[in-house]
């Protein structure tokens, strides 16, 4: 057995590969040439961050069975090339979350006691104890934007600290919050109340910026910012605004929207702490990821256990051609059910019509929440890990089929229950027409699967599909199909739009689609 170790790995990691007999290639700083050379024979291919694997490097190791990133992400890994070759991908999540927490921990510490000042005029030949007046953080409360992994560690330091915990995650459950002693809220609670407020959210594009001015402007007045999440989530000048105004108290940031930073305005202000996106960046962490990285592979390799894989694992051909269009259905329905509005989920039902119904069939569940989870999550989930993410969260999941006569060969029905309400869509696939939407919350209808769409329930009565057609227009949104659907409860209808990335639908065309006096609700979806 070759291994291929193209980065840096710490020496312990190397050490288990080696003690299975197996050779190991270690250099780093390889050309992409020399790689492509190097691991024609080998079995596996492992890298950090520097080395690219590209389509080409994949293509030259006829025998790669496992590409191995020591790292929380892939982005360095064409993975579509990779699955194509049925090559195993895996990482090592969540091995840094007690550094980043850490971290995180620090910069709390910091900006209450002012340390980063205060060392800067220590080191200016300064005695001056007057302006470095700190707070104790015992009795304060932290917000959290974010329970999940990193965020709950956090939270069990700053209770060490006799901090109070409250958090906002539409996404974990309460029973899960419960266990950790923290109220869940809403974001506008959260940061109304909060003393000090640690940034653990995913960057999509709805969480962009969702510390703007106005966001910012109804928080708590002297509030104290951290982020080591991801910089998007902040309007890095409405936060300047915000800190020279007095409003907010101070920010401690680890991350920025432009890596390494062009605009030094925030980093700069007295009350900011800065660091370059250092959070993950400790001897401890980068041990850990080495060794988890290297476990993950040996045990793949030794006994064909997967773990940590970021692309769903391999099954018998015949079997996934048949199951393929409705894995990629199933993703799609769980994508849109996760775009229709907020709530912490509880439960995701899926039943399997037809010829589907003769079995049950786990990478269909597993793509049901892999587009669930990329609705509103940015870590990496895949096929593989959905269901650890979705036990991780408490979410209930139930797998059943039914011999009822429905109207299609195939047909998938997903039901997702939230604190706030259930979402029920059905799907089916058509030859030579792809994925269809057959049911929209028991209201049956057919329509396109694919692209931007607008959903929407109403009360059936003359002109909503006037208004709501004349409130697009005039904001130069061309719809591209039009689907309509009627029962004794209501209506609901399905546009699929035209959308250029530069010319994004805003949510205030959504809020005047939702002012129609017979709207009942309205979604935008993107799948």
């Amino acid at each position: 057995m070759l291994i291929v170790v193209a980065d840096d790995l710490p020496k312990a990691a190397l050490e288990l590969l080696k003690a299975e007999g197996w050779d190991v290639d270690a250099k780093s700083g390889r050309p992409p040439e020399e790689l492509a050379r190097d691991i024609v024979s080998a079995d596996a291919l492992v890298v950090r961050s520097a080395t690219k694997v590209t389509p080409d490097i994949i293509a030259a190791g006829k025998n790669l069975k496992a590409i191995a990133r020591a790292g929380t992400g892939v982005d360095n890994v064409n993975v579509e090339a990779a699955s194509a070759r049925g090559i195993v991908v895996m990482n090592a999540p969540g091995a840094n979350s007690i550094s980043v927490a850490e971290l995180a921990m620090a910069q709390l510490l910091s900006l209450a006691r002012k340390l980063p000042a205060a060392d800067a005029s220590m080191k200016q030949g300064k005695w001056d104890k007057k302006s470095f007046l700190g707070e104790e953080v015992r009795g304060k409360l932290l917000g959290l934007a974010g329970l999940g992994r990193i965020g709950q560690e956090v939270a069990r330091r700053a209770q060490a600290f006799e901090m109070s915990v409250i958090a906002h995650d539409p996404f974990i459950s309460s029973s899960i919050a419960g266990s950790l002693g923290i109220e869940l809220v809403s974001l506008e609670d959260l940061c109304a109340r909060a003393d000090y407020l640690s940034l653990h959210m995913p960057a999509t594009p709805q969480t962009r910026h969702t510390f703007n001015a106005e966001r910012l402007a109804r928080c708590k007045k002297g509030l104290k910012l951290i982020n080591t999440a991801r910089g998007e989530l902040i309007d890095e000048a409405a936060l300047a605004e915000a800190i020279k105004s007095g409003h907010i108290g101070g920010a401690a940031l680890d991350v920025f929207t432009a890596e390494p930073t062009t605009d030094h305005t925030l980093q700069q202000l007295p009350q900011v702490v800065a660091s370059p996106h250092i959070a993950a960046s400790t001897k401890e962490g980068q041990e850990l990821v080495g060794v988890e990285t290297a476990t993950a592979l040996r045990d793949f390799l030794k006994t064909g256990i997967i773990r940590n894989a970021v692309n769903f694992p391999s099954v018998a051909p015949e079997e996934y051609s048949k199951i393929q269009p409705y894995i990629r259905l199933a993703e799609q329905l769980g994508s849109l059910v996760g775009q229709m509005g907020p709530g912490s989920i509880e439960s995701l039902s899926v039943r399997y019509y037809g010829q589907l119904a003769g079995d049950t069939h786990p990478l269909i569940l597993n793509a049901a929440l892999l587009g669930l989870f990329r609705a509103i999550l940015s870590e990496a989930v895949t096929e593989v890990n959905a269901r650890s993410v979705a036990k991780a969260r408490g979410i209930e999941l139930t797998e059943s089929h039914s011999d009822r006569s429905r109207n299609f060969v195939s047909m998938l029905s997903l039901k997702l229950r939230t604190s706030t309400d259930e979402r029920h869509v059905e799907g089916t696939v058509v030859a030579g027409h792809g994925p269809r939407l057959v049911l929209l919350n028991g209201v049956p209808l057919d329509a396109q699967l694919k692209g931007t769409s607008i959903l929407f329930m109403n009360n059936d009565e003359p002109g909503v599909i006037g208004g709501i057609g004349t409130i697009l227009g005039k904001h130069g949104v061309n719809i591209a199909n039009f689907a309509l659907g009627r029962s004794e409860t209501g209506a609901v209808a399905a546009a699929n739009v035209d959308e250029l990335p530069d010319q994004r639908i805003g949510e205030h065309v959504m809020d005047e689609i939702r002012a129609l006096k017979p709207v009942k609700n309205a979604w935008l979806v993107r799948v």
